[in-house]
């Protein structure tokens, strides 16, 4: 593999890893046990089998948004800004999932899912300046966590 091949791939390799990593520490944080489904939940709450793929899908696009935006940084401090607002959502994201299924706690989630949301802004922010395409991408992360903020509220509300 030449120089310029390695390049190029090794941000998408680590941004994959990276998606992955999340994706797999927050599904192991949930547990859709008996605590789960004795809560009381809101009618509109989608189908227990689409939230995977939903996930799937924003964990890919994340990774995408996230390689764009790490080649379009023109300085190494531009990339580390980049990869410290994705690591500071991965961290967040995971803790969402430790918070309502690990320790059953959808109140202290809801708070939670605030600063998550405000990390998915910056990172809209941080990656659109570099590419608008890197922050289109994660218009459906905002917009998904925006739906499970509500859903939280409602959870909270009817337990």
């Amino acid at each position: 593999m030449t120089e310029l091949s390695l390049r190029h791939w090794k941000p998408i390799g680590i941004a994959a890893l990276a998606a992955a990593g999340v994706a797999g520490i927050g599904a192991l944080m949930t547990d859709l046990g008996p605590w789960y489904t004795s809560l009381r939940k809101p009618a509109w709450e989608p189908p227990d089998w689409l939230f995977g793929p939903a996930w799937t899908l924003i964990f890919g696009l994340c990774a995408i948004a996230g390689s764009i935006a790490w080649r379009a940084a023109p300085d190494h401090a531009g990339r580390q800004r980049i990869i410290a607002a994705f690591m500071l959502n991965g961290f967040l994201n995971v803790l969402w999932s430790a918070l309502f299924f690990r320790l059953k706690r959808p109140d202290w989630a809801l708070i939670e899912v605030g600063f998550l949301w405000l990390s998915i802004v910056l990172l809209v922010i941080v990656s659109g300046r570099r590419s608008r395409a890197a922050g289109l991408l994660l218009i459906p992360y905002l917009a998904w966590v925006s739906f499970a903020g509500v859903l939280n509220w409602a959870v909270v509300r009817l337990n």
